[in-house]
């Protein structure tokens, strides 16, 4: 008789079935966590980041005044059109990284072993898992760096934006915020804003303040998620590395162990023939 409809849906759902539970422990879920927290931190600091600093040119322009100046001077508008590139760079490099990690925790993940049979541990493979080991270390710290790079813009802006939301407090005051003291200008140049002043009311008012502000801490929180992450990835690298060494141990004692048996076999062998011939 042949197998009803019902009967081959059935086989077909146990299979799809079977197929997920292989695949689902195929998967190394530490390294696929620090992956999605590594992407989500550098999106959200590359894309708010960028978003910030061109919202920090237009707030320079429109109420600093200040003006780009020619090709061969570096000035603070060419410094963060370059600072953009960095971030283009940063989203590149950090997304072949985590791809290159998401790898690396396929083939020292148990699942993997089970499916494909016993695999060799070679020198290779131990070197490779010490250089990620080491290179996620001085990303970790580079990521330290950024994440204190990050931390100035929004202390600055947070000043500014304070002194905006008491613009009552500081009416009789003179308060002034001058580029100089930011290092944003050389001392030559005098662009500053005074409390008081038609400028000063239009960028409190402006969109732009707020928003900029308000992309710098999401920025700044992106590069923290980011420094976990890399803290996630050296804690799930450390335990891949001492699997893939405890693994080389134990393939060294099983073929110590395999090469013992065969000289028994051997020597057991040869005597078994010696008495065989002696007895004839």
């Amino acid at each position: 008789m042949e197998p009803t409809s019902a009967g081959k849906s059935q086989t077909t759902l146990s299979r799809c079935f079977e197929c997920c539970v292989k695949c689902l422990g195929v998967l190394p879920y530490a390294s696929l966590f620090a992956t999605i927290l590594l992407y989500a931190g550098v999106a959200l600091f590359c894309g708010c980041g960028h978003e910030a600093l061109s919202g920090t040119v237009t707030i320079l322009q429109n109420y600093f005044e200040v003006v780009r100046a020619p090709v061969e001077t570096l000035d603070v508008l060419t410094m963060i059109d370059i600072l953009k590139y960095v971030i283009y760079g940063i989203a590149a490099a950090f997304f072949v990284y985590g791809i290159l990690l998401m790898v690396e925790g396929f083939f020292t993940t148990g699942a993997i072993r089970d499916l494909y049979g016993d695999f060799k541990i070679t020198a290779c493979g131990r070197c490779v898992s010490a250089w990620f080991i080491m290179l996620t270390y001085i990303f970790f710290l580079a990521w330290l760096g950024v994440t204190a790079f990050t931390s100035l813009p929004v202390f600055m802006y947070f000043n500014i934006w304070t002194i905006c939301q008491n613009t009552t407090v500081v009416e009789g005051a003179n308060l002034c915020l001058d580029l100089r003291q930011f290092g944003m200008v050389t001392i030559g140049e005098e662009r500053k804003v005074c409390t008081g002043s038609e400028k000063f009311f239009k960028m409190c008012e402006s969109n732009e303040l707020d928003m900029t502000f308000h992309l710098f801490v999401c920025a700044l929180a992106g590069a923290g998620a980011a420094v976990i992450a890399m803290v996630h990835y050296l804690m799930v690298l450390s335990a891949n590395w001492a699997y893939v060494k405890d693994a080389c141990r134990m393939q060294k004692y099983e073929d110590i162990k395999s090469k013992e048996e065969q000289e028994l076999h051997d020597i057991h062998s040869t005597r078994s023939k010696e008495r065989l011939n002696a007895y004839t």
